[in-house]
């Protein structure tokens, strides 16, 4: 079985990365070379078992919802028919974690499918490349939509700047620890 896989950091937060992310349906926003899209039958883009039916560089891609957790930020799915290159067995999954320093998103996109032997290191390569392109995108789509990174870092400095600074002071004399309520005996 081959397997593919690309990670990146994002500027914005988790929770906003994946707002766009979440909605199985949203592919043509943030998606380069998407085009319409639609879900099959009615669904909505956050049911398990929705068909996304897009047109992507002029060609028609079926692919199925297999799972989403918003608590995890991870969407995993399918192609639903035949696949647009001679592979079988694919299984894609989307994760957005939150990155605590600077309030940022650790986005992995990874597949895992099976090929010819022949095409196997190939394969393999192009959907790591096609990841890489398509957050790419989703990160132009971000910067153009949500405020840029350098008014948040600014934002963030300056929230910084204002937190409370812990002064220290010198002690009269030495204290007992039972006094202070530490040690064996304190709480």
């Amino acid at each position: 079985m081959a397997k593919s896989y690309y990670s990146t950091v994002f500027e914005q937060p988790a929770d906003q990365v994946w707002s766009v992310i979440r909605d199985f349906n949203n592919y043509p926003i943030w998606v380069d070379g998407a085009g319409e899209s639609e879900i099959e039958a009615g669904r909505s883009g956050d049911a398990v078992g929705a068909i996304r039916n897009v047109l992507y560089n002029g060609s028609r891609r079926r692919q199925k919802l297999l799972a989403l957790s918003d608590v995890e930020r991870t969407q995993v799915y399918t192609f639903e028919g035949a696949a647009p290159l001679p592979i079988w067995n694919f299984q894609a999954t989307i994760r957005v974690t939150p990155v605590v320093d600077g309030d940022r998103a650790f986005v992995e996109w990874f597949a895992s499918f099976d090929c010819d032997a022949d095409s196997f290191d190939e394969r393999i390569a192009f959907f790591r490349d096609a990841f890489a392109s398509w957050l790419e995108s989703l990160r132009r789509h971000l910067a153009l939509s949500r405020p840029h990174a350098e008014e948040r870092a600014a934002a963030r400095v300056s929230k910084h700047e204002a937190a409370p600074s812990f002064e220290t002071r010198p002690s009269a004399a030495p204290q007992d620890e039972a006094e202070v309520g530490c040690g064996p005996h304190g709480a």
